[in-house]
């Protein structure tokens, strides 16, 4: 009579552990979720379209188990970091963005600088016929004056990597240039802007270059304007997390 009681009592004590497990699960995917709509809280698709994979990610191969199974506290506290350290970044790159404005009405770069910002990557944008004459590759005294009130928003930013990216339009270099196609234009423009700001005084590792033609422009090609417009330099500025 005894053991018959024990061994209910034991069978009671099981399904009490069992219940606190599956209740602990269901409690941290709640906070996984509510945290997510925090970190979604401003209307973004590109966002919404990141946190959804990084939770598709997280549970790949895992749904057939998700009713029969726990859920490792270990992934969701890996997703959970994920989303707080996205949301910081957002913050972060908002406030530093706020300085690009500022910059855009400094002395020399009024009108000629344009910016966005757009799932924490900040674009500064300056004007490849101001920086460089005609089919060269060359930074003109104006331009290097861009490049010098750059670099001082720069050295105020430590913490930014800076892509550099040279585009042209969709005509070709002048028959007898020196230059190959507008990947070697692009390219060597891109270049010498990392060097002057090497020279500057911007550390090396925060700089990378990439020369990209005539691609993605941002009109159509066909008039002068919208060709000049193509033509340009772009400053991508992504947040150095700890440890890059």
């Amino acid at each position: 009579m005894s053991e018959d009681y024990e061994r209910e009592e034991e069978e009671e004590q099981s399904d009490s552990a069992e219940w606190l497990i599956t209740f602990s699960d269901l409690t941290m995917l709640l906070l996984v979720f509510f945290i997510m709509l925090y970190a979604m809280s401003t209307p973004d698709p590109t966002k919404v379209t990141n946190a959804l994979q990084a939770v598709t990610q997280a549970l790949s191969g895992k749904e057939s188990k998700l009713a029969t199974s726990t859920i490792s506290r270990e992934e969701a506290g890996v997703l959970l970091d994920q989303v707080l350290l996205n949301k910081q970044i957002q913050i972060a790159q908002q406030k530093v963005f706020s300085d690009v404005k500022y910059l855009q009405t400094k002395k020399g770069l009024e009108g000629l600088v344009g910016a966005n910002f757009e799932d924490g990557v900040i674009t500064i944008r300056a004007p490849g016929d101001v920086l460089f004459a005609s089919g060269d590759v060359t930074l003109t005294p104006k331009g290097r004056e861009v490049i010098e009130a750059l670099k001082d928003f720069f050295a105020q930013h430590p913490d930014q990597t800076i892509n550099i990216r040279g585009y042209t339009d969709d005509r070709l270099p002048m028959a007898g240039s020196r230059f190959r196609d507008n990947w070697e234009v692009s390219s060597l423009r891109a270049v010498n802007v990392l060097r002057v700001l090497m020279e500057m005084g911007i550390e090396p590792k925060r700089l990378t270059s990439t020369g990209l033609a005539d691609i993605n422009p941002l009109f159509p090609n066909t008039t002068d304007e919208y060709r000049a417009q193509n033509r340009r330099v772009e400053f991508v500025l992504e947040k150095r997390v700890t440890g890059k």
